[in-house]
């Protein structure tokens, strides 16, 4: 190798330092390339360009090529051909637009087509609720005698002991019994007064000495043994007050109403263990359901006056049974009104004159706390049939119908505070 060639060798291109010459060579630099131009010289180039008479015009309302694309709505150069959009990450969503605001007037407009859906549900209901009712007629004609209407209304309330709808297995839970036919369980009767003040809901014990309408002295659960017009007749006779509505309920249909309402909260005073009424409960606030209320408004365990308690523990029961129907948590929910309504209306039965109107009446009558009580009573009558029946307190007595007669609040001297 000759001195140039090792010269060569040891150089790095590029260094800028002229190269020894070759035969037949032209100076040039270490960068130089190692293969000769095309004539014309370096840099000279290897094609013709197009002159621009022979560049085809593009067609009419086409647009410049190299512009077709947009950069955030603006055209961009390139052949992309599209808008470039934005990145973003991964499940990330697109911007949206500004939100339309609700207005004022489009509001009013929901909440009034809802008002007119839950109107019109409202009055399909009850209409319904009354062609379902079942109604007994001849319960309150007129007959030679019978006292005026006074002011207020006044209800007949009456629980009867009937098997009717109860299977055997039923029968057996609920500890009925196997009497056969049927008689009044509990009496009550419900003032409803003119002024506005808070109604009274009266206890008529079933084992007080009456005069039978047309007949003896006996028991006025006897009256109801001649059917519901003979016991009307009895204690409008009694009592010098005109009834103006008549229902009684059946323990099947006791049952079914208490279970739709979801079962009713009782404050039981003490703790009760009645097999014959099929009922067992620990002392204090409870829930109680269809089975357990029907023997707690039955028996007759506790007390020194066992049936006066079990008046009063139907009074307070029948109260809170009749609230908590009517109260808004029930009316309103679809899930529980309609199979209250169906129970109830299948669970009742009303003299032919008293409707779906009467019974909402007498709903929001029991929602605002009656005053509860008794007829006065006090020793034992012998009766005619060799019985003996529950003997009332003339004196106290009359002072207690004749404030409902007149629609005035009962005296504190006749209200039972026991």
């Amino acid at each position: 190798m000759s001195e140039d060639d090792r010269t060569r060798a040891m150089r790095s291109p590029g260094d800028g330092r002229p190269l020894p010459p070759r035969p037949n060579d032209v100076p040039r630099s270490g960068g130089a390339p190692a293969h000769r131009f095309p004539s014309g010289g370096p840099g000279a180039p290897t094609h013709k360009l197009p002159a621009a008479s022979q560049i085809p015009e593009p067609p009419p309302g086409a647009e410049p090529r190299g512009s077709s694309g947009r950069v955030y709505g603006r055209q961009r150069s390139g052949g992309g051909g599209g808008p470039i959009r934005p990145l973003r990450s991964r499940g990330e969503q697109p911007p949206r637009g500004p939100r339309r605001k609700v207005s004022g007037r489009t509001i009013l407009k929901i909440i009034a087509g809802l008002l007119a859906v839950l109107l019109v549900a409202a009055v399909g209901l009850f209409f319904w609720i009354d062609s379902r009712l079942s109604g007994i007629d001849d319960v309150l004609t007129d007959y030679e005698d019978r006292p005026a209407d006074g002011p207020g209304t006044n209800w007949l309330l009456v629980g009867s002991d009937s098997r009717k709808g109860l299977s055997k297995a039923q029968r057996r839970k609920l500890a009925t019994g196997r009497a056969v036919g049927q008689r009044t369980d509990s009496m009550m009767l419900l003032h409803i007064p003119d002024t506005g003040d808070r109604p009274t809901l009266v206890s008529l014990p079933r084992d007080l000495a009456v005069t039978i309408y047309g007949k003896q002295r006996d028991k006025l659960n006897a009256a109801y043994n001649g059917g519901p017009q003979l016991l009307v007749r009895t204690i409008e006779t009694v009592t010098d007050l005109r009834v103006d509505n008549y229902m009684e309920i059946g323990f099947a249909g006791f049952v079914d109403i208490v279970d739709a309402v979801g079962g009713v909260e009782m404050n039981v005073t003490a703790a009760v263990n009645d097999p014959k009424a099929g009922l067992k409960l620990k002392k204090g606030k409870q829930v109680l359901d269809g089975s357990q209320a029907l023997g707690y408004v039955r028996t007759r365990k506790g007390g020194a006056l066992p049936d006066y308690e079990r008046t009063k523990r139907q009074r307070q029961f029948l109260a809170a049974v009749v609230k908590k129907a009517a109260s808004p948590g029930v009316l309103i929910n679809p899930f529980t009104s309609i199979p209250l309504a169906m129970s109830a209306t299948d669970a009742v039965t009303v003299d032919s004159s008293t409707g779906a109107f009467d019974l909402l009446s007498l709903g929001l009558a029991m929602g605002d706390s009656p005053v509860t009580t008794v007829v006065p009573f006090g020793g034992n009558e012998n009766l005619p049939n060799g019985g003996v029946a529950v003997k009332s307190d003339r004196q106290k007595a009359l002072a207690l119908f004749n404030a409902l007669k007149e629609d005035k609040p009962v005296p504190k001297s006749v209200i039972d505070a026991r």
